[in-house]
């Protein structure tokens, strides 16, 4: 009987039951629209100020700058909107291996409103060529930076805080989507001066639809939503309380139990390196991944010694197992093509071999990496 592995937690997490209980409970007892001046109104408010606090006090930022989006996506598009319609933004300076929550919405803003959009050199495994972005950097008009910290395909960490000082020195604004990173490492935003940030609650054990955006104070970003004046007026719309207090929650977690988790699954991610290199000779490892001090601990991506006519169908294979990974981002899902991250760091040979993402979190095994390998050397031998 197949076994059901779940190395997918890039795309999504599974929800602790903590998360869950918190959740049940607040639904229950906090149905308040929070916009109501009675005693049910003002409980459901009081719930949502407190998980702004929590939130707040973990990055060491001011309640005032977390706003609560649906997700990392809007939090990425109201930035990057509001820089160029209110803040005069005129050149977005960015990478070709971004989210496509970043990507295509530089593009439509290009189109929309006729600026610039400028891409940083990459080195080999797809890291920030530094250099570049200080040289792409000295042109005049106002420019806004957008790197994501952690790459959700290939695991390649940014420095942010040097990015940061860059900016600031040349006057520029940054933006970085955290959704990999938030909820895995600790940000101290009074020591990174980056100016946006976006998070996704169900990249950290918590529920989908709820994510938030921080906004260094009197930045000048402007609403994206309008409507009431519901998170200070950036975000009209009824606030998911559930939701929000299911964030907190999660984020509490996370935190609280970091240097243990990290521990437990980097040695898991070293395992799998081990095992796959043991049962492949001649495996290889895309971007920064295998490199443990320049990559997440939660994500392996890995090109699989297949030839080309196997590629299309391993994954379709693995699934049959019981096991779930992806090809690339989850937002791309369904797609035929090739990895726009992958596409931009390895050849055409190296392309047609099948890549594959494997991301962890706390709940996977080495017994599950085990039976994972075992099931990717029997579709080699067939």
């Amino acid at each position: 009987m197949n076994k059901q592995v779940y190395f997918d937690n890039a795309a999504t997490t599974p929800m602790r039951d903590e998360v869950i209980h918190r959740m049940t409970e607040v639904m229950k007892l906090n149905f308040g629209n929070a916009s109501s001046s009675h005693s049910y109104g003002r409980s459901s408010k009081s719930l949502i100020e407190q998980s702004r606090k929590t939130i707040a006090s973990f990055l060491n930022c001011s309640a005032s700058e977390i706003v609560f989006t649906s997700g990392g996506t809007e939090a990425d598009n109201l930035v990057l909107r509001s820089a160029v319609r209110d803040l005069g933004v005129k050149e977005i300076i960015t990478s070709r291996i971004e989210h496509h929550a970043v990507l295509h919405t530089v593009e439509a803003l290009e189109k929309e409103y006729n600026i610039q959009i400028s891409y940083v050199d990459l080195d080999v495994n797809g890291d920030v060529d530094l250099s570049h972005l200080e040289r792409l950097l000295k042109s005049q008009h106002k420019k806004l930076v957008s790197l994501m910290h952690i790459n959700n395909e290939i695991g390649n960490k940014l420095d942010i805080q040097k990015v940061a000082f860059i900016c600031k020195a040349n006057n520029a604004l940054f933006h970085s989507d955290t959704v990999q990173s938030i909820g895995h490492y600790k940000i101290d935003l009074q020591q990174i001066s980056v100016d946006f940030l976006a998070a996704g609650a169900h990249k950290f054990h918590g529920p989908k639809g709820i994510g938030f955006v921080f906004i260094r104070k009197n930045s000048g970003l402007k609403a994206s939503i309008f409507g009431g004046e519901q998170e200070r007026g950036y975000r009209a719309g009824t606030e998911s309380i559930h939701n929000i207090v299911g964030m907190e929650e999660a984020l509490k977690m996370s935190y609280s139990n970091l240097e243990t988790e990290h521990a437990y699954i980097e040695d898991l991610k070293h395992y799998f390196i081990d095992t796959l290199k043991k049962s492949f000779s001649n495996v290889s490892f895309n971007g920064t991944c295998s490199d443990l001090n320049k990559s997440i601990y939660t994500l392996l991506n890995v090109c699989l010694p297949f030839p080309p006519e196997k590629a299309s169908m391993l994954q379709f294979q693995l699934d049959l197992k019981g096991i779930a990974c992806s090809r690339g981002s989850a937002c791309q899902s369904g797609s035929n093509q090739n990895s726009h991250v992958l596409s931009q760091i390895l050849d055409e040979e190296q392309l047609k071999r099948p890549s594959l993402r494997f991301s962890f979190s706390k709940f996977n095994t080495k017994e599950e990496v085990d039976y994972v390998v075992e099931a990717l050397t029997k579709f080699r031998e067939k």
